[in-house]
């Protein structure tokens, strides 16, 4: 089958493992495929993933070959493999608008962007590149808190037909007017908000309905984050974090029957941690009664490498995404989104978005 050719905006720690990942698994044969949750999506296997445009702000990165570029600081992710061949596409100076944190400039070049000084990409030269490489698929990997530029590149994407997949807390897919637009123009969209493979926020959602199915009343709960990669810097600058905490909150609360009230749930980052690298450190807790309204608690610690943990996901986002179009099929593909990302349009339980994204594969009509 021809590649599924993509574009990436932001050649962060989840580039990295993006890029590592789809040559790591194009060796492979279905049964050795661990960490992959579709061997085969639509005949397409990781391995048919091929990056052909790429665009970041650091100049570290810009000009680059992406096989070097992703292996440039402040990226700090665990190379689980480093052998990837020259690839032919260079980094392209992106956009800057809201990118990156005014405050992260008080940190070591090591551990921050550092921004080049070549002139920003405007709208015409993003969208000429995305059509000259014959992109068809672009993937927003922009930091935490990035609203105009996730929208700026939001517009290139329709503007050059591709398909969509937001991986960050800025809402497109879920904010009706986007989905409209991205239906009009006849290509899909994916969104917001990608979750890890086992991170956080899907073992404290499956935990909510255990609580849920077995009869325990929730009644306080919470989810603290820490890591020290470049989104966890990012963040220290609350004022990026608003759509953040309203992703991950509402991912939780959906699955309640009744949502807690706010003084009773707290889900965010809480700190970043040098030292941790893109190792994420996430705490839960969980207050309920049992029968006879006695109470008990749960905590959970749970560690990752953050950004290869979502990696997987993306692959398969990429692969739906390729498979609507190949079915001339647009707009919000609610399926996915609801099993790919914290906030999607529609919430559903992991189990029902499991089974509808199963039948979306299939090609079942599950909206």
């Amino acid at each position: 089958m021809d590649k599924i050719r993509v574009a990436i905006i932001g050649i962060g720690n989840c580039a990295s493992a993006l890029v590592q990942g789809i040559a790591f698994y194009s060796t492979k044969i279905p049964n050795q495929m661990n960490g992959i949750m579709h061997a085969d999506i639509g005949g397409y296997g990781p391995g048919d993933i091929e990056v052909v445009a790429a665009f970041d702000i650091d100049k570290r990165k810009v000009g680059k070959d992406l096989s070097e570029a992703i292996f440039q600081p402040p990226n700090c992710t665990k190379l689980f493999h480093e052998d990837i061949p020259p690839t032919g596409v260079k980094v392209r100076m992106g956009r800057r608008l809201d990118s990156f944190a005014g405050h992260t400039l008080a940190y070591d070049e090591r551990l921050r962007v550092v921004v080049s000084n070549r002139k920003d990409a405007g709208w015409k030269d993003v969208t000429r590149i995305l059509r000259d490489t014959g992109a068809e698929i672009l993937l927003n990997y922009l930091p935490v808190g990035s609203e105009k530029a996730s929208r700026f590149y939001a517009e290139c994407a329709l503007d050059a037909g591709l398909g969509f997949i937001n991986n960050i807390p800025v809402f497109i897919a879920s904010d009706p007017k986007w989905a409209k637009r991205f239906e009009s123009k006849g290509v899909p969209v994916i969104g917001d908000d990608i979750k890890s493979q086992l991170g956080a926020t899907i073992v404290h959602r499956v935990l909510t309905n255990l609580f849920k199915n077995r009869g325990v009343q929730l009644e306080r709960t919470y989810q603290l984050n820490i890591g020290g990669n470049t989104d966890f810097l990012n963040m220290l600058d609350r004022s990026r974090l608003a759509s953040k905490k309203v992703s991950k909150t509402e991912a939780l609360q959906s699955q309640m029957s009744v949502p807690l009230n706010s003084d009773n749930i707290h889900i965010g980052p809480s700190d970043w941690v040098p030292w941790q690298k893109d190792n994420k450190v996430a705490f839960l807790r969980m207050e309920g009664k049992l029968f006879g309204d006695v109470p008990m608690h749960l905590d959970i610690r749970l560690s990752v490498e953050d950004s290869p943990n979502s990696a997987g996901v993306v692959i398969d986002a990429i692969r739906c995404c390729k498979l609507a179009m190949d079915r001339k099929t647009g707009g919000v593909l609610y399926s996915p989104s609801a099993y790919f990302m914290k906030h999607p349009p529609r919430q559903f339980t992991d189990d029902e978005a499991f089974r509808l994204t199963e039948d979306f594969i299939k090609g079942k009509r599950t909206d």
